[in-house]
């Protein structure tokens, strides 16, 4: 009942999912998924060997590689799915979508919990990186290319590199506008701009011969 209830949450997401049969026949989001349950299975009765051969099998199949240890919850939603990779300690929640290209990785050789947690209903657009142990908490969308390296609150919007929250229940922390994938807040544009603005508040008050104040020094 799992799978299947995992099949028609993809059908339902995907726009493009014409029926269950497709989904369930040419979705290797949906295949890898299958391949997670038995290389899980296997690995909680202490079968490391063939769970890593069956998690590698359906890393070869699908492209996608999700280690035997990591906890996925209900309904997840892998988009396309090519170069994904989940770590040994990584966690997921329920209904999470999670699009290709996104690594949910460690930092290097530390033991123990290394790999992120995600909490319910989570969104992590293409190409992002989240590494180490971070917790990203419910209802939380991060945008495309984004490299996540601390905790995130639950019900914001983070970008940029290494990631910052732009929204915390719906309301802009910084200049930034809502999450879009194709127009992105640029956080390096903005710091920059922000940091030119000053410099030219400064280099005119120099040549006036007047001495910034504390608001052109960012003092206040």
């Amino acid at each position: 009942m799992g799978l299947l209830r995992d099949a028609r949450n993809i059908q339902t997401k995907d726009p493009a999912a014409r029926s269950l049969l497709e989904v369930v026949l040419l979705y290797p989001g949906f295949h890898i998924l299958v391949f997670h349950r038995i290389a899980h299975w296997l690995f909680r009765h202490k079968l490391l060997f063939l769970a890593r051969w069956v998690s590698q099998t359906g890393r070869f199949c699908t492209g996608i590689e999700i280690h035997p240890g990591a906890t996925i919850g209900d309904c997840l939603f892998i988009d396309h799915g090519m170069g994904i990779v989940f770590g040994e300690t990584c966690e997921i929640g329920d209904n999470c979508t999670i699009y290709h290209g996104v690594t949910l990785g460690g930092t290097g050789k530390d033991t123990g919990k290394r790999h992120p947690t995600l909490g319910n209903n989570v969104l992590i657009g293409a190409g992002t990186k989240v590494l180490g142990p971070v917790y990203i908490g419910d209802n939380v969308r991060v945008g495309a290319g984004s490299v996540v390296l601390q905790n995130l609150p639950a019900n914001s919007t983070a970008v940029g590199v290494p990631a910052e929250v732009v929204r915390i229940n719906n309301k802009a922390v910084n200049p930034a506008d809502d999450l879009d994938q194709q127009d992105l807040p640029d956080i390096v544009a903005m710091r920059l701009a922000a940091l030119e603005k000053r410099i030219g508040q400064l280099e005119a008050a120099a040549q006036g011969d007047t001495p910034p104040s504390p608001q052109q020094l960012g003092l206040e």
